[in-house]
């Protein structure tokens, strides 16, 4: 197979190639298909990672993990690759991703939106939000300042021009860096700031942002709490009306063994769990306390903290987001969804205890001053661009510098990618290996003579999540509790029971107090289920017995019907 690095952002046909490799020298543990196609016609190419010699993958357990639903966060797609890489190389050497394998499977897919990415990884990249389909009009601009790489070397800076009305003018501290003119300051050299891009139709006054013509954002497509575009803006015409998200809505709804959700986006370096649109209090309280529990193991082997959208996470105070992947996931099925968000420069320079959306708007100058130390000693000055002259098209005179956003902002510096990305693994392999699992503990056949036999089965829930996964699933009615069926040996009858039993839901240990002299500690056997069916067999032979959750898998027994040495016959 190609050989895969992790200090590269990899195009659409060597990110197909590299899956094609997988699946190619990894027979046994990968399986990759097209689940879809976008806009422009790319494949949607899904992973499917587990042990195939131990069942096959609709039988057991699934994480499903996905990347790149917006356009120029390229790292997501990278984070799912190493994840893959992380399970082909562990199996057989590493115990936890071998039991994971052995009994669970992962549900991959890298890119979820393969033509926006195309765009943002072009030698001269073009900047959307998500989907290359004109939204929400197929028209251009007559008009407008529109971001692209007007000097074609492949970076995306800043562009600024003298103005005496601008608002920012040369730092004192730091003259590379630009600061905010004081609110009564007159009569100095200040400048206007814009993003890199030529000016559609220019005056010679005026200068306004073009309508972006591909204006939707496929993360407000998906079927919860979906709002029209006058409500919030790119969201498209109707939920899951875009091909990719439609694509994966389909997915994950035909495949009913999905435990959970994990989205790789960029950047803030949080993890980021539901709502985006209402307070915890409308969370069951034992779900809030699991996404705790869950988010605290992700912040132990990442480092990034984790967060509710709605209470951290909000562009505006008076506003929120809906139609979003994890929300979707949680309140319809019951999932326990997440969204990471790779990547802090902000952490990287040292700062602490900043506000991840408030910082945008509002912090001191001190911070740009870290900042701008790390670019020049980690990133090799390439983080930050000294500004230099360009004859603009449009705008005549110019100067080109700042933050080179795309290099060092909406990705991780190619250098340091690796070691952004590969902590996530553990925590989604541990994120698997905490979901429901159905066992078999007992299934025997005691002999009642006559030719009858009383069959008894004891099955459990291994996991640590119970089958149903979250409180908001039994709420809302959205899964079927375990189920046992027996089939008998040619000439047997069903004496008493019936073919199929519904045996409800099982717990696990999620919801254990961890005061074990409490009143709530005793551990009673909420995880197991029992059921017994009576057997006329004449014949004897052999019984199948066989319990799935649509959750928590499937367990299969089988059960010789073998008469005792008194048992009578005949007489």
């Amino acid at each position: 197979m190609p050989q895969v690095r992790f200090d590269t952002y990899y195009r659409y046909e060597d990110l197909t190639r590299i899956l094609q490799g997988y699946a190619q020298e990894y027979p046994r543990l990968v399986q990759l298909e097209s689940i879809g196609h976008s806009y422009e016609g790319h494949h949607i190419w899904l992973v499917t990672v587990t042990n195939s010699e131990t069942g096959p993958a609709n039988d057991k357990p699934a994480l499903w993990v996905d990347g790149n639903i917006h356009a120029t966060e390229v790292a997501a797609s990278s984070a799912c690759l190493y994840l893959i890489q992380r399970l082909v190389k562990g199996y057989g050497t590493d115990a936890g991703v071998t039991r994971c394998l052995d009994t669970r499977a992962f549900y991959i897919c890298p890119r979820v939106n393969p033509d926006g990415a195309e765009w943002a990884l072009a030698d001269r990249p073009r900047v959307i939000r998500s989907s290359t389909r004109p939204y929400p009009h197929d028209e251009e601009s007559l008009g407008g300042l529109v971001m692209e790489d007007v000097d074609g070397d492949g970076r995306m800076l800043m562009m600024r021009m003298a103005d005496p009305n601008g608002a920012w003018k040369v730092s004192q501290e730091e003259p590379r860096l630009l600061v905010r003119r004081e609110p009564a300051e007159s009569g100095g050299q200040y400048y206007r700031l814009f993003r890199e891009g030529r000016v559609a139709n220019f005056d010679g006054l005026t200068i306004g942002l073009a309508p972006v013509k591909e204006g939707l954002d496929l993360n407000r497509n998906f079927p919860i709490n979906w709002r029209q575009e006058h409500e919030q803006e790119g969201a498209g015409p109707y939920p899951t009306s875009e091909p990719e998200v439609r694509t994966i809505v389909d997915f994950i709804v035909n495949h009913p063994n999905i435990t959970g959700g994990v989205a790789f986006h960029t950047m803030s370096g949080v993890l980021l769990r539901p709502y985006g649109d209402k307070s915890d209090e409308a969370l069951p309280a034992e779900d809030l306390w699991t996404y705790r529990t869950i988010g605290q193991k992700g912040t132990d082997l990442t480092g990034y903290p984790a967060i509710s959208v709605y209470h951290d996470f909000r562009y505006h105070p008076h506003e929120v987001i809906t139609g979003v992947f994890n929300d979707w996931l949680y309140e319809h099925l019951g999932l326990y969804a997440w969204v990471v968000e790779i990547w802090s420069p902000q952490r990287q320079a040292g700062l602490e205890g900043f506000d991840y959306i408030e910082w945008r708007r509002e912090h001191p100058l001190e911070d740009d001053l870290k900042l701008l130390q790390w670019s020049d000693e980690i990133l090799d000055g390439k983080g930050y661009v000294d500004w230099y002259p360009f004859e603009h098209p449009e705008l005549g005179p110019v100067e080109l510098g700042g933050w080179n956003w795309l290099y060092a902002f909406k990705n991780p510096p190619l250098e340091l990618l690796e070691e952004e990305i590969a902590p996530f693994a553990d925590w989604l392999i541990w994120h698997l290996l905490i979901s429901p699992r159905l066992e078999i503990y007992q299934a025997k056949a005691e002999p009642l003579g006559q030719d009858a036999y009383l069959l008894q089965l004891v099955v459990q829930n291994s996991g640590w999540l119970p089958t149903y996964i979250t409180k908001k699933a039994k709420e809302n009615k959205v899964v079927r509790g375990v189920i046992a069926q027996i089939e008998l040996p040619s000439g047997a009858t069903l004496v008493s029971g019936q073919r199929r039993e519904e045996l409800g839901e099982l717990e696990g240990r999620a919801y254990k107090p961890s005061a074990h002299f409490t009143y709530y500690a005793s551990d009673i056997t909420e995880d197991r289920a029992k059921v017994e069916w009576v057997v006329h067999a004449p014949q004897g032979g052999a019984t199948k017995i066989t319990v799935q959750h649509d959750r928590a898998g499937r367990a299969a027994a089988a059960v010789e019907l073998k008469p005792s040495s008194g048992d009578g016959k005949g007489g």
